[in-house]
C-alpha cells in the first residue's frame, strides 16, 4: 500500500470527464479517491502526504503508443528500465512496447519475459504489442489468440510496413474476431526505394535522395480499403501529410473502424531543420515541409489525428555518427515529448484539452488500457505540469541510454515535475 497523497489548489484538466478547473486529488491505496473542486470537502486521509499544486497542472498520466526498446537483443541502447526512469521523466505512465527486439516479440515467452523484467524494474506500466507476423517478416501471422491471452496489447509489424495485402487482410479478420488492434507502418517498399528524407526542392539542394508522400499515403489507402473490408479496428501508427489525414476523413466517412497517430517531431519539425545533414533530424517517416507540418497541426487539433506518440527510438553513436543517407533513421523521445507537445499550447494552435487527450485519454482508449483518466476510482497515474517552466534539453540530462535526439540544446517552456504511477511518486524534477 502506498501512502495517501492530497494534492491541493491544483489545476485539473482531464478529458474523460471533459473536466477543466482548479480543486483537490486525493488518492488512496493507489487510486483516485476523489478530483476536482468538490474534492476540497473530502477532509484528508490520516497519514496522507499533502502536496501544494499551485501554479501547476495536474493531468492523466501520458500514454505513449509507440516506444521501441532494445531489451531483449541491444541493452546497450535501452533496457526496459531505463526506458521506464525516461517514460517518467517526461510524464509518461504506460507505453506500448514495440516488438522490434532480438528475438522478436511473437510468441507467448517473449511476451511473458517483458512483463515480467517491467514488473521487477520498470518504474511505469509497460504492455508489450506482439509482432503480427513472424519474425516481422510479413508472411505467416503469429498466434494472436495465445499473444493476446498472454498480454499482448496490439498487433504490429513494427518498423515494418506489411507489403502483402492478402496476409494483411486474413490478419485483420483473425484480429476482429479477438477485439486486437492492428497498427502499421504505411510505406511502400519500392515507391522511393532509397529515399532518405522528404522530396522536394530542400533534398535536391543537398543532394539527397527524397521520399514522395505518395509512399506513405498509397499504402495507407489500401489498409484502410481492407480495414473497412474486414470490419478490423485499424490504427496507423504515424501519418505525416496532410492527404493521409484526408485519407482518414473519407474512411470515417465510409464506416472504417480507423485509428491513427503522428509523432511529436512531426507536429514540431520540418525538413528545414536537417541544416547541415543533422543525422539526429533524419527519421521514419522523414520529416516534412512547413505547410504539411501545419496541415497535421490542424488535423491534430480538429481530432482527424488521435493520438501523438514519442517514437522513441534509441539509436547509439555507430548508427548515427555516420553520413546521412547512411545514418538508421530514428530519436529518443520519451523525456521530450511533453514539452515539445507544449508548443502547441503556447502558440495557442492546440488546446491543452486536446493535447492531453490525445497524448493519454485517446490512446488508453484504443488499446483497451486502463489508463487516462483521473475519474474516481481509477488507478492514480498522473502528471503534475509547471506549464511556464523554462529548461533547456542538455544531452548530459536525458535519463535514457541513448541521446539521439532531434532536441539537443533546445529551449522548452513547461514540464513535467512529479509523475505518479499507481499513486507512488517516481519521479519529481529538481527545480
Amino acid at each position: 500500500m502506498t501512502r495517501p497523497t492530497v494534492i491541493n489548489n491544483v489545476r485539473i484538466i482531464d478529458p474523460s470527464q471533459n473536466l477543466d478547473e482548479t480543486g483537490t486529488i486525493v488518492i488512496e491505496d493507489g487510486r483516485i479517491a476523489a478530483a476536482g473542486s468538490g474534492a476540497r470537502n473530502q477532509g484528508v486521509p490520516d497519514g496522507a502526504e499533502v502536496v501544494d499544486g499551485s501554479g501547476l497542472v495536474a493531468a492523466p498520466g501520458l500514454v505513449d503508443a509507440r516506444v521501441f526498446v532494445g531489451e531483449p537483443g541491444a541493452e546497450h541502447r535501452e533496457t526496459i528500465e531505463s526506458a521506464s526512469r525516461a517514460a517518467a521523466a517526461g510524464g509518461i505512465t504506460s507505453f506500448i512496447m514495440m516488438p522490434d527486439t532480438d528475438p522478436v516479440i511473437d510468441d507467448i515467452a517473449l511476451v511473458e519475459y517483458v512483463l515480467k523484467t517491467a514488473r521487477d524494474k520498470a518504474l511505469v506500466h509497460v504492455h508489450p504489442a506482439a509482432a503480427l507476423t513472424k519474425g516481422l517478416a510479413g508472411t505467416e501471422m503469429t498466434e494472436f489468440g495465445l499473444l493476446r491471452e498472454a498480454g499482448a496489447v496490439a498487433f504490429t509489424n513494427g518498423r515494418h510496413a506489411m507489403h502483402d495485402a492478402q496476409v494483411l487482410r486474413r490478419a485483420m479478420t483473425y484480429a476482429r474476431e479477438f477485439s486486437a488492434v492492428i497498427a502499421l507502418e504505411t510505406r511502400d517498399k519500392h515507391l522511393g526505394a532509397g529515399g532518405v528524407m522528404n522530396e522536394g526542392l530542400l533534398a535536391s539542394w543537398l543532394g539527397l535522395s527524397g521520399t514522395p508522400r505518395e509512399a506513405e499515403v498509397i499504402p495507407l489507402e489500401r489498409d484502410l480499403r481492407l480495414a473497412t473490408l474486414t470490419r478490423a479496428a485499424y490504427h496507423a501508427a504515424q501519418i505525416s501529410v496532410p492527404e493521409s489525414a484526408d485519407a482518414m476523413r473519407v474512411a470515417r466517412s465510409r464506416g472504417a473502424n480507423a485509428t491513427c497517430g503522428i509523432s511529436i517531431n512531426h507536429l514540431t519539425l520540418n525538413e528545414n531543420d536537417i541544416g547541415e545533414y543533422r543525422t539526429f533530424f533524419k527519421l521514419s517517416p522523414p520529416l516534412r515541409g512547413e505547410d504539411d507540418r501545419t496541415a497535421m497541426v490542424q488535423a491534430l487539433a480538429d481530432g482527424t489525428i488521435d493520438i501523438i506518440v514519442s517514437s522513441h527510438d534509441p539509436q547509439d553513436v555507430d548508427t548515427k555518427r555516420l553520413p546521412f543517407a547512411e545514418a538508421a533513421d530514428g530519436a529518443i523521445g520519451l523525456e521530450t515529448m511533453l514539452a515539445a507537445a507544449l508548443r502547441l499550447h503556447h502558440s495557442s494552435e492546440v488546446s491543452l484539452m486536446r493535447l492531453f487527450d490525445a497524448m493519454s485519454t485517446r490512446p488508453a482508449k484504443i488499446f483497451g488500457l486502463d489508463a487516462g483518466t483521473l475519474r474516481s476510482g481509477a488507478v492514480a497515474d498522473l502528471v503534475l505540469i509547471d506549464l511556464d517552466e523554462p529548461w533547456i534539453a542538455a544531452k548530459d540530462g536525458f535519463v535514457s541510454r541513448s541521446k539521439n535526439t532531434p532536441f539537443e540544446d533546445a529551449r522548452f517552456t513547461g514540464r513535467a515535475v512529479q509523475t505518479y504511477v499507481a499513486g507512488k511518486r517516481v519521479h519529481a524534477a529538481q527545480r
